[in-house]
């Protein structure tokens, strides 16, 4: 019954539009030792919610008491052409964000962001997966699913399923898909058999350690979150730490850069379930575009997108930031007018953005003594 059930699952996995579905165990993950070292560290930063909910987390059965199984799924959010590149960000030849590179000053945003939400989209297809494993497995068969939702170490479990190996930027890769995919878990108290885990393929490998801006990756398989520009602009609702905002150049919403250059990303692939709900218009926004927005404009220009997650505030303080970093002069009438916001955060961002702008000004402006140019005449 197991193994036809296994190929049942996985067949009817695939006409819902899921790349890859593998099983494992209900048991507790490997790791939670190692994540309740890190809660202990400190370096989920303000993410608060995860020591709230690491018992569960660290057990299946406290989430879906007596589950015996959980299947991991794959959603390719990745493109036709393969490999994503970075987010592309304004930069001079010395290295640092440069003004000048292109108009209109342009925003980065994570890859998966460019969709329509994910969990809106990915909800249906996984609810009706839930259900056929119900009808498998008869009375009194329970399911329970997630798409990045519970409180359960989804990636520690699909690597245990097989589905892929967590790489040296603590992320999951899939072998067949690269890093551009979701996770969505199906906790069952139907038995099934499990699928072998997956070993580590990152070898010598270490280009992900080396493109983090922030140094967010201090070694091997270890994340600080609080560095991290993906929890910077996304989790945190507080000031951005001045001593992160120079590193986070242009990016709006997320980072990619740890994920786009693994080189696994080559045998990446299209998306079936996510290719119909690309959101154009959300690769590169327009900085002094966002920076008008009130918080209806927001609403509309984002709405059922992942963007809304930041809300209007993080957002706008996110824009402020990219500014100051890579705007010119011709930035500083709205960055003047957003330091008057009723919202505290986004004037402070606007304020420093503003100062950082006409500093980069004046340290441009040539030095007359430098060039040869004649100074004001001696006093006589």
């Amino acid at each position: 019954m197991s193994a036809q059930a296994k190929a049942a699952i996985r067949e009817r996995a695939r006409t819902l539009g899921f790349d890859d579905c593998r099983f494992t165990p209900a048991a507790p993950p490997q790791s939670a030792a190692r994540f309740r070292a890190w809660l202990k560290a400190g370096w989920q930063g303000g993410m608060t919610y995860l020591a709230r909910t690491a018992d569960k987390r660290a057990d299946p059965q406290l989430v879906l008491p007596g589950a015996r199984s959980v299947i991991c799924l794959a959603i390719s959010y990745g493109s036709a052409e393969g490999a994503a590149p970075p987010a592309r960000e304004q930069r001079a030849p010395d290295g640092r964000p440069s003004p000048l590179a292109f108009r209109p000053f342009s925003g980065g945003v994570a890859r998966y962001a460019r969709f329509a939400d994910y969990h809106h989209v990915l909800a249906g297809p996984l609810q009706s997966l839930a259900g056929f494993v119900d009808g498998l497995g008869g009375m009194g068969t329970r399911s329970l699913a997630y798409v990045d939702t519970g409180p359960i170490l989804e990636r520690d479990l699909a690597q245990r399923a097989g589905l892929g190996f967590v790489g040296k930027h603590t992320s999951l890769i899939h072998r067949g898909l690269g890093n551009w995919f979701f996770l969505a878990e199906i906790l069952t108290t139907l038995e099934l058999d499990p699928d072998p885990p997956e070993k580590n393929h990152c070898g010598s490998c270490a280009r992900c350690l080396a493109a983090c801006p922030t140094g967010a990756i201090p070694a091997p398989f270890q994340l600080d979150a609080r560095r991290c520009i993906s929890y910077l602009t996304i989790e945190l609702k507080a000031a951005i730490p001045e001593e992160w905002r120079p590193a986070i150049g242009n990016r709006i919403f997320g980072c990619d850069d740890c994920l786009a250059v693994c080189p696994w990303n080559r045998f990446a692939r299209e998306g079936h379930l996510m290719a119909p709900h690309a959101r154009g218009g959300l690769g590169e926004p327009d900085l002094l575009e966002l920076l008008t927005l009130d918080q209806a404009g927001f609403r509309q220009r984002f709405a059922g997108t992942p963007l809304r997650r930041a809300k209007r505030r993080g957002l706008l303080r996110n824009v402020c930031v990219a500014l100051g970093n890579v705007g010119d002069p011709s930035a500083l009438p709205a960055l003047e007018r957003t330091a008057s916001d009723p919202d505290p955060l986004i004037a402070e961002h606007a304020r420093w953005a503003a100062q950082r702008v006409m500093a980069r000004c004046r340290s441009a402006a040539p030095d007359p003594e430098a060039s040869g140019s004649p100074g004001p005449s001696p006093a006589r």
